[in-house]
């Protein structure tokens, strides 16, 4: 089984090998990330001191981000090998699908981050509101 192995990856070329390489570890870190994510584990803790004004959860340069532009940078730039394609083709075209994928993921947690909603009532809200109390009100604020 090892030299099938060998002599697979000895027939590759410099870059399916470099492809290859990156497409390994990367989906095997985006299949890890999915399953945590769908168990309930977070794996994108790791926070980088970079100053930014997104505090809503859409960071672009975050870790999920990065094996998610790994994963289809490679995949993708093996696909445009097997496709025939010339190899300056191959690597534009596996970056820019790699970046197309950040943006689609920061997107995504961009909105998701959106639905979320703290529930504390706004007072301010219910002014000159029409609403029905269960508790009696004392009249010129009396008491509490």
């Amino acid at each position: 089984m090892l030299t099938d192995y060998s002599g697979w990856w000895n027939s590759l070329e410099t870059l399916q090998q470099i492809y290859w390489t990156i497409a390994f570890p990367a989906t095997l870190i985006f299949l890890i990330q999915m399953i945590m994510t769908f168990v309930g584990g977070d794996i994108d803790d790791m926070d980088a001191d970079v100053d930014t004004d997104l505090d809503d959860g859409a960071h672009f340069f975050s870790f999920k981000n990065l094996v998610a532009f790994f994963t289809i940078f490679a995949w993708s730039g093996l696909a445009s090998i097997e496709g025939g394609l010339a190899t300056i083709f191959v690597l534009i075209l596996s970056s820019i699908s790699g970046l197309i994928m950040m943006v689609i993921m920061t997107a995504l947690f961009y909105f998701m981050s959106k639905l979320s909603h703290s529930g504390t009532l706004q007072m301010s809200n219910s002014i000159g509101k029409t609403g029905s109390v269960y508790i009696t009100i004392p009249a010129n604020r009396t008491s509490t």
